[in-house]
């Protein structure tokens, strides 16, 4: 019974030896999907452990600057990436790994069977929730829709600004009528309570530009940080992203 003991300590302390362990910067909207996207990976490669790390593109991007140890770097856009890149801060250009969609929501029942045009035209929508469209992806995707269907002067008064995307959504439950969010953010387990056609629906994708994400390997990247770059554009992590509401690009699948 003791040498089995120690030959398990010997095994377990080999391999804690062995384990490799790869440090990621990812935006705040991916919190949701990361774990999964961990998980699988760590099925195909038990020996690597990576350590995430959630904030907004844009401070995570200030980080990576003063010298934060992350190894890779998944933006909420393609503007943060890009920069670092100019900066040779990366050493990858950016690339494409997924893009995000817009929802319509409230946390009352709406008559969501109808066209946005008549929905948002209610005499009951005294408020819309909207991202900053000067500081935030999602922003700029709602004017573009709005716009589009001739609506953004005439709901103008009536939007609460939430400058990120994670303010927004919290006005757009709690502090207005409706609101315009990122569809992955829906997948939170404290939104299961919202239902499609019940509480939310999709922003036809025609009515905006889909918000790309960028992904960049850093300079302190390795082998190891490769593998984790490569699969974030296998099948499996593209199906797991699908899963939580994004698009995938038709050059990646």
């Amino acid at each position: 019974m003791m040498i089995k003991k120690q030959l398990f300590l010997i095994l377990v302390l080999t391999t804690l030896l062995n384990a490799s362990h790869i440090s990621i910067a990812v935006a705040s909207n991916v919190s949701y999907a990361i774990e999964d996207l961990k998980k699988e990976f760590h099925k195909l490669y038990p020996h690597i452990k990576v350590r995430s790390t959630l904030g907004s593109s844009g401070k995570l991007t200030a980080q990576i600057k003063h010298k934060a140890p992350y190894q890779l770097f998944m933006s909420a856009n393609m503007k943060y990436p890009q920069a670092l890149y100019d900066e040779n801060l990366a050493i990858t250009k950016p690339r494409i790994y997924a893009q995000g969609s817009l929802a319509l929501v409230s946390s009352k029942t709406k008559k969501f069977s109808q066209s946005i045009q008549n929905l948002l035209l209610n005499k009951t929508i005294r408020k819309i929730a909207v991202a900053n469209p000067n500081t935030a992806p999602y922003g700029i995707a709602t004017k573009e829709a709005l716009t589009h269907i001739k609506l953004y002067d005439k709901l103008k008064p009536k939007f609460i600004y939430g400058e990120s995307i994670s303010q927004t959504l919290s006005y757009a439950i709690s502090a207005s009528d409706i609101g315009f969010i990122a569809k992955s953010s829906l997948y939170s387990p404290k939104l299961s309570y919202l239902k499609e056609h019940k509480n939310w629906i999709d922003v036809d994708i025609k009515l905006y530009t889909p918000i790309s994400q960028g992904i960049v390997l850093l300079q302190k990247s390795n082998k190891d940080v490769k593998l984790f770059y490569d699969f974030m554009f296998s099948q499996k992590a593209q199906t797991i992203l699908k899963k939580f509401g994004y698009i995938i690009p038709s050059d990646n699948q």
